[in-house]
């Protein structure tokens, strides 16, 4: 069966995320005490000969929570098994997945805040007791039926942890929150990525790249593969300073990291709305984005970096913003400017 220019192309771009993605805690960068207690855990596990207790990573996206699921799974020497939150429709799905493991296994969750609570109240008695109770039949003839299931671990991992209900949290036994990566950090991982994917790189030049990924490993690898393909073509095949600045400025990202969506945002709050307040829903019809896009994407680095803020009232603009801009900010606005 042939196969479509566009799979070819997906499976590249997962061929390049699986090389540059670390297998190993020494070759993870970041995060440090996460790490840390990981690696505790993990070590303690296996002198004890036993599973490694249940964890929840939680964070913005691409920080890093699949690849410690896999990192985990390496460690203890056992296989993963990877589904997400929507996926796991019915709770027969579950009972599938988790009858198929073997003593040890690791199931990473993606997404898990979005599994349905049907499905979820099942997750109860597996994480706790290990075993499943399912329905059989319908009606009169319906009956329950236990299934005893090996000791597993399960990795959760979730953008947003305020939507798990507290009775699963409370089976989490390692809750970790994933931070933005400072600029050092990111740079070590663009060094490393850059020799993965043989292409030449100077301090400058990954310390540039580092800047404008907004705190992000996987920004800033896809940041490398766009300034991999401008040096290959224009620089030798060498990342300096100059070369990096170069690509990523024909990319529209500025030196703050802020890129075209960023900027719409900012000049729409100003332009458009007087500085705010202004609603979210309003703020994205403007911009022609979804909402929750906005909020989990975009919001986190703006308000981080200074240049907007929540208010009661709505998506503020504050003096940072408009002197990016070029522009004073208005009396009337920052007499309104109230902090959540």
């Amino acid at each position: 069966m042939e196969t479509r220019p566009s799979e070819q192309l997906n499976q590249r771009n997962a061929s390049f995320d699986n090389r540059l993605r670390p297998t190993k805690f020494s070759d993870f960068v970041g995060q440090q005490k996460i790490r840390d207690r990981l690696m505790l855990a993990v070590e303690a596990a296996l002198q004890r000969k036993e599973a490694l207790d249940h964890v929840l990573l939680f964070g913005p996206p691409g920080l890093g929570k699949t690849t410690l699921a896999f990192i985990l799974g390496e460690a203890m020497g056992v296989h993963v098994k990877t589904t997400s939150g929507p996926v796991i429709d019915k709770p027969g799905d579950l009972a599938g997945l988790l009858t198929s493991l073997d003593p040890g296994d690791i199931v990473f969750i993606d997404e898990i805040h979005r599994m349905q609570r049907t499905v979820e109240e099942y997750l109860y008695s597996a994480m706790e007791d290990f075993v499943i109770d399912i329905m059989i039949d319908q009606g009169p003839n319906a009956r329950s039926v236990r299934l005893e299931l090996p000791r597993f671990t399960l990795v959760g991992a979730t953008t947003r942890s305020g939507l798990i209900s507290s009775p699963l949290r409370s089976r989490f036994g390692l809750i970790n929150r994933l931070d933005y990566y400072s600029t050092a950090d990111l740079a070590a991982i663009v060094t490393n990525s850059a020799a993965k994917l043989e292409v030449g790189i100077d301090e400058g030049g990954a310390t540039e790249i580092a800047s404008r990924a907004r705190g992000t490993p996987r920004i800033a690898n896809n940041l490398l593969r766009r300034v991999r393909d401008y040096a290959q073509v224009r620089a030798g095949n060498h990342i300096s300073r100059e070369v990096a600045d170069q690509a990523l400025s024909l990319l529209e990202i500025d030196p703050r990291g802020l890129d075209e969506m960023d900027i719409r945002i900012l000049d729409t709050i100003i332009q458009k709305f007087n500085g705010g307040p202004v609603g979210l829903n309003t703020l994205a019809v403007s911009v022609s984005e979804e909402p929750d896009t906005l909020e989990e994407v975009y919001e986190p680095f703006l308000i981080q970096e200074g240049y907007l803020e929540r208010t009661p009232k709505g998506r503020v603009a504050t003096p940072l913003c408009y002197r990016r801009f070029g522009l004073e900010p208005l009396k009337q606005q920052d007499q309104q400017m109230t902090f959540l």
